[in-house]
């Protein structure tokens, strides 16, 4: 499966899980650059379960849209698991959202350092009430690869977040 249809298929069976709970989804994207929206509005009918994204690239934009603290963007830097976490709430806060998607990465090919090279992405997600999860990976590839797997990493997560218990 190559993949575009690897996304497509996972923005697909996220939708109908959505849908199910009746819950919309915001996005909150920085490296990622609006891709993981892209993905679910790809599908037919994602109004029905696709409330917004915000693709908040800078520091300031991420204070502005998602009310990220300057102290937390400081002490830890846009890419970190405090700033995806803020991201987060901050995506819920300011959208009618039930579920919740951050990306904040360095997909390369320049930007990386020895504590946080080049394919480092940081993720926050989660349900509106609930406990926040984040997680940090570190993908290989070119700038294209790294965000594709960030892409398909961030819908495999919310569908493991949405989909109905068995």
């Amino acid at each position: 499966m190559n993949t575009q249809t690897e996304i497509f298929d996972l923005a697909q069976s996220l939708g109908h899980a959505l849908e199910a709970k009746q819950w919309l989804l915001v996005t909150a994207e920085s490296c990622t650059g609006g891709g993981i929206a892209q993905a679910v509005t790809a599908v037919a009918g994602s109004s029905q379960w696709f409330d917004r994204g915000f693709v908040t690239y800078t520091n300031q934009s991420k204070r502005e849209m998602l009310g990220v603290s300057g102290p937390t963007l400081e002490s830890y830097g846009a890419v970190s698991e405090p700033v995806v976490k803020e991201m987060t709430e901050g995506a819920l806060k300011f959208s009618h959202a039930q579920v919740a998607i951050s990306v904040s990465g360095i997909a390369g090919p320049s930007g990386g350092t020895v504590q946080k090279p080049v394919g480092t992405v940081c993720f926050g997600w989660g349900v509106k009430g609930q406990a926040l999860q984040t997680q940090t990976l570190c993908f290989d590839g070119d700038r294209e690869s790294v965000r594709s797997q960030a892409i398909i990493f961030a819908l495999q997560q919310l569908l493991t977040l949405v989909q109905p218990k068995l």
